[in-house]
């Protein structure tokens, strides 16, 4: 049976913030501080997940985590970020309902790790299947690249995202992905042109320069050395356990699984190159005629580089640089630009093309990856957006973003309240009203259409006249003077006249996370994020597809005379779509802490931590969860989680569920006003209640445990004393066994013994009566022998001593012959004739007899042997024995060659189709057919050829066509000259006047000499017409070429190649060949 753990077992801390008791701000830092120590990074409060960044890797993301947390109740495990990930899966999946994820925290506080850990569970635990898997693929793919555009290294992460970003993820009815859409928020495009110190770029600067190749950084015209490109911050270039040039390479692989073209890459590349080229272009003045200065390009060659990347005509792009066309109705007026506004063109231009090619590859992603089907999809959006952000120096980025959150905290706000609320209506709970900030009037604030400061900073962004940062702070002033968040020196409110903390050119604004101060300097240039027309026009005349969809207002055909949106309105419409589209889904929130500024693993710095608590509300989430029923839990679970409290409910309760609760919480006594029935739920009002229940359950199992104990241990004790018990049986019996068999072996060697000993006297008692009577007549037969004897003697003596010692040498030599021939019968040899071995003469009198029987046994031997052989065989010997007599001691080839046998056809003619013409083109039988090489007279080296040997002639034919190269009648040969040396070259020399002898003797080379020059002998001795061949064994011998004789001179030395001899042309008359010696 699988055994559960719940949230309340083994908890380090409190599992969830809402069973804290007492409640304040210093017990919640405490729990969280308690829970970090020991490596318990997440925290709930009710349906929340906090999540402190451990900087450091745990192991609890593995496999078996995933399968442990798959389908499993919210509250059943210890908290988790996977919990969350399962709960908002399986509610899409099996109550189809669209859920989304709201991730938020600081910068460093591990949001971008978060979002990726949901998106890993919900691929881990959804179905597989190719099209599947490549879908999942292509989601999680889509991460390094947007990461590589728009993150970067700040002075609190080192993978900070600067910009927001909320992915739609897409599903069918399975629960299967399908594909996602990705909307983008607000990239920091500042950072191109500038960096604060200990900050940098865009990753995707530093990968490109260190991971791509030296051929493509030639073509995009790019060096390694960061130091050569002045949008590239210099002090934190290199990060510190970052691989730049693998996160490059990882990039590239991302690019290709989520779809981009190899062109669509290239075409990325050549934006980013141009991007830094943009910024290596610096300005002089110039002096005009009327005493204005104009600005000129100092170096052209960044700007020759950069045109030639995109395709852009040098001049048009240097004048947009120079000069300023300003359109009104029908009116067109150009104005030149100074130096410092040459620099802002500049610079506007590398953020323009940067913002816009980051939005290209959030809208070419979402080509890739969106659902291919047009049916109703299910759906998860995970929301991964910057944080609430107060620093030293605040901006318009820091205003915009906080203007995000408050509308993220309004919303969170809500959609709890009204998730506590339905859950209240639905179990048929009574609701109370929570009373809790509001923060609307924050929003307010910010957005109202008429008096907001979004609203009257686009007022002032599009009046005529001079528009300033001190004309916007004069109307925030005026306008928002009284308002009780809005605080500035300036105003109306006179208690902040002598507030020095509040400088003149700023204002202050109280968020629900606490005040922030905003410098005005800035907001009007950056809420009109104004890229002047000609440099629009500029880039749309580029001979570049990409640079023309980026900048599709510089179409002449498009142009319009109406100023863009401004950067704030574009923001506040794209929060409100956010907004409408989060209020259409079930809300699951994460909210991310950073535990120290330090980026270290066991350092928990209480006052950061205490700020991050502040502004995401976490202490108002637990009042608005905690203000009706802190916990509640369904009626089976709870029921199966105290049942042991109450003697009616323990073991096995057989009734409903609630029914059983409601028994037990009677039996316990608890007061009324503590809890509620609803109708699948049991509602407990105060943690305190929660934690009586948890502690008579501690004291309750315990008892249980020492029950358990104490049975066992009885069980166990009488066990173990039946098993001794049974044990001592099967001894006793083994024993006793033992005991009578050794008793009986010993009364049965006894008797043994006795009747051995008993036998033993009887034997010998017997033994002496027969010895006693052999004896006896032993003597009658000995006596009588003798007197027998002196009768013969007396009567033959005289004939015996007459004839006596001729009769003994006669016997005794018959009686030695007979001997030896008996010995040699034992002791004759094997039958092998090359056994030489004979026995020994036992005298010295029979040494010929001796020899002349080892002769006549050899040969006899012998004839048994040949009586053996085949006709075949025996032809074989006859060779053998044939090239004894030519060869042997004549030739050192010869040793080597008698355990080899002769057989004739090496090459198989008769059978191997190759060789089929060939055998059609010679009658007569093949005696030898076999390869040999034909030495070439003019350089020395040989030629492949197949040699024929038949009984009237020798034919020689090319091996690979088989077409015969000469036939010389065995008639024609006079003679056959060899060396002496373990070589295998021979001549074959004609008769002179002969039809063969036109082109001269042949010389050739064969491993199986001694074999072919055999044959042709025996071939030459048997034919009657003609004189036996003649056998020349000579190391120097003449060879008749054609008309010419030459010598044939065999010497021994190292050979050219190889292990073999080789032949060389010495001069016309010589042809020398070394034979390597032998050893």
């Amino acid at each position: 049976m699988e055994v559960k753990t719940s949230l309340l077992d083994n908890m380090i801390g409190v599992g969830d913030m809402v069973l804290l008791e007492p409640l304040s701000e210093d017990s919640f830092l405490e729990n969280l501080k308690k829970r970090f120590e020991h490596n318990e990074i997440y925290t709930y409060i009710g349906s929340v997940v906090i999540s402190m960044n451990p900087y450091r890797s745990l192991p609890i993301y593995t496999p078996e985590k995933v399968e442990e947390y798959r389908n499993r109740n919210f509250y059943e495990l210890s908290p988790h970020i996977y919990a969350l990930a399962d709960e908002a899966y399986r509610s899409l999946r099996d109550q189809d309902k669209d859920q989304c994820i709201l991730i938020t925290g600081e910068s460093g506080a591990g949001k971008t790790e978060a979002s990726k850990l949901v998106m890993s569970y919900v691929a881990a635990v959804c179905g597989k299947g190719q099209e599947v898997n490549k879908v999942k693929e292509q989601l999680l793919q889509s991460n390094p690249v947007l990461e590589a555009f728009g993150n970067a290294k700040t002075v609190r992460n080192d993978n900070s995202s600067r910009f927001g970003k909320y992915m739609d993820i897409e599903f069918d009815f399975k629960g299967d992905p399908l594909g996602g859409v990705i909307s983008n928020y607000l990239l920091e495009k500042s950072r191109v042109v500038k960096q604060p110190r200990g900050e940098r770029n865009f990753h995707i600067f530093y990968q490109l320069l260190s991971g791509a190749s030296d051929e493509t950084l030639k073509k995009l015209k790019l060096d390694r050395d960061f130091s050569k490109y002045n949008y590239l911050s210099l002090d934190s270039a290199s990060v510190s356990g970052v691989d730049d040039a693998a996160n490059f390479r990882t990039v590239r692989n991302a690019m290709q699984i989520v779809g981009f073209m190899e062109d669509e890459v290239q075409s990325v590349l050549q934006l980013v190159a141009a991007v830094l080229k943009l910024g290596n272009i610096e300005f002089k003045p110039e002096s005009r005629s009327n005493g204005l200065d104009e600005s000129r390009v100092k170096d052209k060659n960044d700007l020759k580089e950069m045109c030639e990347l995109l395709g852009i005509e040098q001049s048009v792009l240097e004048r947009a640089f120079s000069y300023r066309t300003v359109e009104a109705k029908s009116e067109k007026v150009s104005t030149t630009l100074n130096v410092a506004q040459a620099y802002y063109a500049r610079d506007a231009l590398a953020k323009n093309l940067y913002s816009r090619l980051f939005s290209w590859l959030v809208t070419r992603i979402n080509e890739s990856i969106k659902a291919q089907a047009k049916t109703r999809h299910k759906v998860m959006g995970v929301l991964d957006i910057y944080g609430f952000e107060i620093f030293e120096d605040n901006s318009f980025e820091q205003f915009i973003i906080n203007y995000c959150n408050e509308k993220l905290q309004q919303i969170f706000i809500e959609l709890t309240l009204r998730e506590e609320q339905e859950e209240y209506i639905r179990e048929g709970i009574e609701w109370t009203n929570i009373e809790y900030f509001n923060n609307a009037v924050i929003c307010d604030l910010i957005e109202n259409n008429k008096n907001g400061i979004l609203a009257m900073l686009d007022e002032e962004c599009l009046r005529p006249g001079t528009v300033t940062d001190e004309t916007f702070l004069d109307k925030l002033n005026m306008i928002c003077a009284q308002h009780q968040h809005f605080e500035s020196r300036l105003s109306k409110n006179s208690k902040f006249l002598t507030d020095h903390s509040l400088p003149h050119n700023c204002f202050r604004i109280q968020h629900y996370a606490g005040k922030v101060l905003y410098r005005a300097e800035g907001f009007v240039d950056k809420n009109n994020d104004l890229l002047y027309r000609d440099l629009s026009q500029a880039m749309y005349k580029a001979n570049h597809g990409l640079i023309k969809q980026l900048f599709p207002e510089g179409s002449p055909a498009k142009i319009n005379l109406k100023r863009p949106p401004t950067a704030g309105y574009q923001f506040k419409a794209s929060v409100g779509t956010l907004m409408r589209n989060l209020q259409t889904k079930n809300p699951n929130y994460i909210r991310c802490i950073k535990p120290n500024d330090k980026k270290s693993s066991h350092i928990f710095t209480e006052s950061l931590v205490c700020h991050q608590v502040r502004y995401l509300g976490l202490m108002e989430n637990v009042r608005v969860r905690r203000a009706g029923y802190a916990f509640r839990q369904a009626y089976e679970p709870c029921l199966e989680r105290y049942k042991m409290l109450c003697k009616k409910t323990w073991p096995h309760w057989k009734g409903p569920a609630r029914k059983g609760v409601e028994v037990l919480m009677s039996d316990l006594k608890v007061p009324a006003e503590e809890y509620a029935y609803g109708r699948s739920k049991i509602f407990i009002r105060n943690p305190k209640t929660l934690f009586f229940l948890e502690e008579r359950r501690r004291q309750c199992l315990q008892d249980l445990a020492t029950l358990i104990q104490k049975i066992y241990r009885g069980w166990k004790c009488r066990r173990q004393f039946l098993l001794m018990k049974k044990s001592q049986v099967v001894v006793a019996a083994w024993y006793r066994r033992y005991a009578q068999q050794k008793k009986y072996l010993k009364i049965k060697h006894a008797t043994t013994v006795m009747q051995s000993f008993a036998r033993g006297w009887q034997a010998r008692k017997l033994l002496r009566q027969l010895k006693h009577q052999k004896r006896c007549e032993e003597a009658a037969t000995t006596i009588a022998a003798y007197w027998h004897g002196t009768q013969v003697r007396r009567e033959y003596r005289k004939f015996f001593r007459a004839n006596a010692g001729k009769k003994i040498y006669n016997f005794t030599v018959q009686r030695i012959i007979q001997k030896y021939f008996l010995n040699l019968k034992k002791n004759l040899p094997s039958m092998s004739p090359v056994d030489k071995s004979w026995p020994s003469r036992p005298y010295s009198f029979l040494d010929g007899v001796h020899a002349e029987l080892r002769r006549i046994f050899h040969l006899w031997r012998c004839k048994k042997y040949r009586s053996q052989f085949t006709e075949e065989k025996k032809a074989v010997y006859e060779e053998k024995l044939e090239a004894s007599t030519l060869f042997k001691d004549k030739k050192a080839l010869y040793p080597s060659s008698v355990s080899q046998s002769f057989k004739g056809d090496y090459l198989e003619i008769n059978k191997n189709p190759k060789y089929q013409k060939l055998h059609s083109a010679v009658d007569e039988k093949v005696l030898l057919a076999d390869t040999v090489s034909k030495i070439n007279r003019a350089n020395g080296k040989g030629s492949p050829r197949i040699f024929l040997l038949t009984k009237k002639s020798v034919v020689l034919a090319d091996q690979k066509s088989g077409q015969v190269k000469a036939s010389v009648p065995l008639l024609d040969l006079a003679s056959v000259s060899v060396s002496t040396q373990n070589d295998g070259f021979f001549a074959l020399k004609l008769k002179e006047g002969s039809s063969s002898a036109v082109k001269g003797d042949f010389l050739l080379s064969s491993e199986r000499l001694i074999e072919i020059i055999t044959k042709l002998y025996r071939l030459s001795a048997t034919n009657a017409d003609r004189v036996p061949l003649n056998v020349d064994i000579s190391d120097e011998f003449l060879v008749q070429f054609k008309n010419d004789k030459v010598c044939v001179k065999f010497i021994q030395g190292s050979p050219r190649n190889g292990s073999g001899a080789s032949c060389k042309r010495k001069n016309n008359r010589l042809l020398e060949v070394s034979v390597p010696s032998t050893a």
